[in-house]
């Protein structure tokens, strides 16, 4: 071939299929967590090229909202901005919230913010999320569990480490490095309003069992990993979130409750250890000075003491449990929290006067140049240890080979069937009886056509927080995939007064009831007291409450509660007959819960808490699958009643 027509064929080779960049051919790709030697040179190469600026900053986690943003909203280019302003390490993944509600987005959505916002920072971003519940906590279709609770009742640790693989490798896949989990609080307070379902139990052994899995299976999938609420959230009354929250127990106490689990996870090699907000007198006698804030706890105790040499996170910085100490000068609360002994500084309520503060200690001398390097360096290396010196972007086209796989799916489901616990059982309702009709046989509804009328031989109340929630959905599907013509009635605290006369007469012509309950812990839930003050609380509300126990005084023998969340709800309900603890109110465990009261499914689930004056920890009645029991074809009918009453 002539030079001259060579020349043009490459060119035109070059122009129909151009070579991939540089950006496009380094994907991060999630892989175990190991700081090698060259990992460990690009640490102390950053660190020695680094400002005294940008190294206040990587000590900084900020919040963002997964949604979609355009380059021109005002709320990218803020964000952006805040990045490369205060040279920010961290980011704090997490989803917009409406009430009660939270608004989140899908996979593709997550992944692609935060792959820009990787773009538009000097340094690679360490991301972390709260996935306590795996991924689906804040985004919607990936793989569902449900809470740490359930884990606990079904015994199996091996769950645990499935859980946690299963949640990385989706994790990662979105560009999440860093989970705020597992949660190491023995939860031994049962009006405990922030920790409760969050737990996976009361007994200290147990949780550093389910926290050492959980630290095994993880690491497995390449996530960073997060032992929470150092020196232990579990024995307190008081949400952090909005108050002084203060635990009370000696320190002998203290080593035998509160912290072998966070031995546990120190020995299976965890991560990072988040401090809480709250005051531990046995440990820190001075009043105002919170566990974040007190060298003796952070220091002391879980570096000298316990020998853990990872990152030491703070809770948020926003919380009023802090913010309350700090509210003069809210940036000093980051001060305080970087000299007790923290590295990284989660949500600052003010990062400008946060980052401010921070400068000017270092500059003052207050904070040593050796101790400011020595918390960045171990950040760097951490995140050299996930890989993001080599890359720092991930695949989008990959997120639908990874997320919710079938298999996963499967998983979700199996742990919530073996969580659920049959704690009272009169005999009379469980299992219960779906229609003759044989599942999956009728044909579906036609759309826009009549829907099949409400009955009263089954009547299920749903009572919720808000009727804005998607709790109890996906148990009316089921419900209704197995009794098409069951009466599901909505309550919430604004509508149980008006919905009062019509519950009522339904549940007396019933033949039999269903009273699923959804309570689960929720941060800052904030209820007004008689003072005046605030609190947040797992219990029913008053008008809730006061409904469901009209329902018992007329129908205990024939009615069957459903815990879905907190399972201490029977201690005020002392007539409840059948009582079944689901743990959760994801959908998973409202699936789950369907299946055991109509006999589809083994009950074998234990408590792992002891609920006093009903059962202790360790108790739950066994039941087998019913063989005749009828099972759905398929996940249920999606179908919204036009009948039902919200």
């Amino acid at each position: 071939m002539p030079r001259h027509l060579l020349l043009i064929a490459l060119v035109l080779a070059a122009t129909l299929c151009p070579a991939k960049t540089k950006e496009q051919d380094r994907f991060l790709r999630a892989g175990p967590i190991h700081l090698d030697k060259s990992g460990k040179k690009w640490a102390d190469k950053t660190l020695r090229h680094m400002s005294t600026e940008e190294k206040v900053g990587q000590l900084f986690g900020i919040k963002v909202l997964a949604q979609f943003l355009n380059d021109a909203d005002p709320r990218w280019i803020q964000l952006r901005d805040e990045v490369r302003k205060y040279h920010v390490g961290s980011l704090v993944m997490t989803v917009p919230v409406d009430g009660a509600v939270l608004l989140r987005s899908q996979p593709y959505v997550a992944a692609e913010l935060l792959n820009r916002l990787q773009r538009s920072s000097k340094l690679p971003l360490l991301v972390s999320a709260d996935f306590e519940r795996g991924v689906s906590m804040r985004l919607n279709g990936t793989t569902v569990f449900p809470h740490a609770m359930a884990f606990g009742a079904t015994g199996k640790t091996e769950n645990a480490e499935v859980f946690a693989r299963i949640s990385a490798l989706e994790a990662r896949a979105i560009g999440v490095h860093w989970n705020f989990f597992p949660i190491a609080d023995v939860n031994s307070n049962p009006a405990n309003p922030i920790i409760n379902t969050r737990s996976f139990g009361g007994d200290p052994t147990q949780v550093g069992d389910f926290v050492a899995a959980y630290i095994r299976g993880a690491h497995e999938g390449g996530m960073l990993v997060t032992a929470k609420h150092f020196p232990g959230h579990g024995d307190t009354a008081t949400d952090s979130h909005l108050g002084f929250a203060q635990v009370t127990g000696d320190r002998a106490r203290l080593d035998q409750v509160e912290l072998p689990p966070f031995r546990r996870a120190i020995e299976a090699g965890v991560d990072a250890v988040m401090v809480a907000h709250v005051t531990v007198p046995a440990l820190d006698s001075e009043p105002n000075r919170v566990a974040t804030t007190s060298k003796a706890i952070v220091t002391g105790l879980l570096r000298e003491d316990m020998g853990f040499n990872g990152i030491v996170v703070t809770d948020a910085l926003d919380m009023a449990g802090l913010t309350r100490l700090y509210a003069p000068d809210t940036g000093r609360a980051a001060v305080d929290s970087f000299k007790a002994g923290n590295d990284v500084l989660i949500i600052p309520h003010d990062l400008d006067a946060s980052y401010r503060a921070m400068m000017q200690a270092v500059k003052s001398g207050e904070i040593s140049r050796a101790r400011l390097d020595a918390s960045v360096r171990k950040i760097l290396e951490t995140k050299a240890a996930v890989g993001l010196n080599k890359a720092r972007l991930v695949d989008l086209s990959q997120l639908s080979s990874e997320i919710a796989k079938p298999e996963n799916l499967a998983a979700g489901q199996r742990i919530a069937d073996e969580a659920i616990t049959l704690v009272r059982d009169n005999g009379r309702v469980i299992p219960l009886q779906a229609s003759s009709t044989t599942p999956g046989t009728s044909q579906p509804a036609l759309p826009y056509q009549p829907l099949t009328e409400a009955g009263n031989r089954l009547v299920a109340v749903i009572f919720s927080d808000d009727l804005r929630t998607d709790s109890g959905r996906m148990l009316e599907r089921q419900i209704l995939a197995r009794v098409p013509d069951a009466r599901m009635l909505y309550v919430d605290a604004r509508s149980a007064a008006g919905m009062r006369a019509s519950v009522v007469e339904a549940v007396a012509a019933a033949e039999r009831v269903i009273a699923a309950v959804y309570v689960v812990p929720t941060a800052g839930k904030a209820l007004r007291t008689a003072g005046g003050g605030v609190k947040n609380s797992v219990a029913m509300d008053d008008a809730t409450a006061a409904l469901l126990r009209e329902i018992l005084e007329r129908a205990a023998e024939r009615t069957v509660v459903l815990a879905m969340g907190n399972p201490y709800v029977v201690r005020d309900f002392p007539a409840i007959e059948n009582y079944v603890c689901a743990f959760s109110n994801v959908t998973v465990s409202e699936t789950a819960a369907a299946k055991a009261i109509f006999g589809e499914i083994a009950i074998g689930g234990h408590l792992p808490v002891t609920i006093p004056d009903v059962a202790s920890r360790g108790e739950g009645m066994e039941r087998p699958a019913q063989p005749n029991a009828a099972r759905p074809s398929s996940g249920g009918s999606s179908d919204v009643r036009q009948n039902n009453v919200r």
